[in-house]
């Protein structure tokens, strides 16, 4: 399948992680911590996480705190389908389609639920056809885009005259409270909200960038180490010392059998967070100009913000690239991972 235009959006808020922790800091709710948890929050906040700012659904940081579970998931069921239609309206002008002309629409997320999916919601709001194929993959965490490229690339091969969009969206502040347990906390730190949307074809001119080459690896065995669990009827992040090591293995085992036409190709992975990035680049031996650039703009930017990521990393590939560089690579390698566990890569190639 042939991208025609790729489009994100952010949430009108953002803040520093220095503006994060005074807000948790000074809240009510911290007082229900332990003098170990507000530690961990101060040292994430303030430390080297690789982050300056995190853009998020909440009028203030300390927004976060006081929330109940139908609360949250009604921050999602709001959110999740504004800001997606946000991102898919800019990549349908960036590709001269009206909504209309889209044959198929495939979205992902993990942080909310809705039922009809956000797919529903989208093509009402941006006007589809009552024709158009709606198709929403929830529960395969960070690394959904990626999948969720793979089934529109299946639609596709069926119907290859078809146009489709895609759309990873992730409302993660509607999964924020505050806890002692190091996963919420480290998730209060490190996630945003975003969204990134991208229009396809089944065929494209010459010079159009071409996905393919998909790859997955599954590890069920590893699932307790990265995972949303129900804590009260809230979204609970699992998360797990070794998960850091865990991805650089997985997205290693993936790069050790990429296809030939992507030996040298430039990485653009899911960010994880700054060890996460970290880990993937030691075990890859990546320095210098094949270090993970975009994946740790994106992070420095947006912070973890989950599915999107990778297409963010891609958005930031393309544009400092230029249409006209001619030395530029010809081919991209994408790879994101999470829940699962699971990892999944795919290439981009120009045509």
């Amino acid at each position: 399948m042939y991208l025609q235009s790729l489009a994100s959006a952010t949430p009108p808020h953002s803040y520093t992680q220095a503006e994060s922790w005074e807000a948790i800091r000074s809240s009510p709710e911290a007082a229900r911590l332990r003098g170990r948890s507000l530690k961990l929050l101060e040292k994430v906040l303030l430390g080297d996480s690789g982050i300056d700012r995190r853009s998020l659904f909440l009028p203030e940081p300390a927004a976060a705190f006081g929330r109940g579970p139908e609360e949250l998931n009604q921050q999602f069921e709001r959110f999740a389908p504004q800001l997606s239609g946000e991102a898919l309206s800019r990549a349908l002008a960036g590709a001269g389609v009206a909504p209309g002309e889209l044959d198929a629409l495939f979205t992902c997320t993990c942080t909310g639920y809705l039922c009809p999916g956000i797919s529903s919601h989208l093509a009402e709001a941006l006007g589809c056809r009552p024709d158009a194929y709606l198709h929403d993959l929830v529960g395969l965490g960070c690394g959904a885009a990626v999948p969720m490229l793979r089934a529109a690339s299946g639609f596709l091969a069926e119907n290859p005259g078809a146009t489709v969009a895609t759309v990873a969206v992730e409302i993660c502040s509607a999964a924020f409270y505050i806890d002692d347990d190091p996963g919420v906390l480290i998730s209060l730190c490190l996630f945003g909200d975003a969204a990134a949307a991208a229009v396809w074809r089944g065929e494209g001119a010459p010079g159009a960038w071409r996905a393919g080459d998909w790859q997955t690896l599954h590890q069920p065995e590893h699932r307790e180490k990265i995972r949303f669990v129900n804590s009260g009827g809230m979204l609970k992040n699992q998360l797990h010392k070794t998960v850091p090591a865990l991805s650089a293995e997985a997205v290693a085992e993936l790069h050790a059998a990429r296809p030939s036409n992507a030996m040298d190709a430039p990485i653009l992975a899911h960010t994880g967070g700054r060890d996460v990035i970290d880990a993937i680049e030691g075990r890859l031996g990546l320095a210098g100009d094949r270090a993970l650039a975009e994946t740790r703009e994106v992070l420095r930017r947006y912070g973890n913000c989950s599915s999107p990521c990778v297409l963010l990393a891609l958005e930031e590939h393309l544009a400092r690239r230029g249409d006209d560089a001619p030395d530029a690579a010809e081919t991209l390698w994408l790879t994101a991972f999470g829940a699962g566990f699971a990892a999944h890569a795919c290439t981009l190639a120009k045509t």
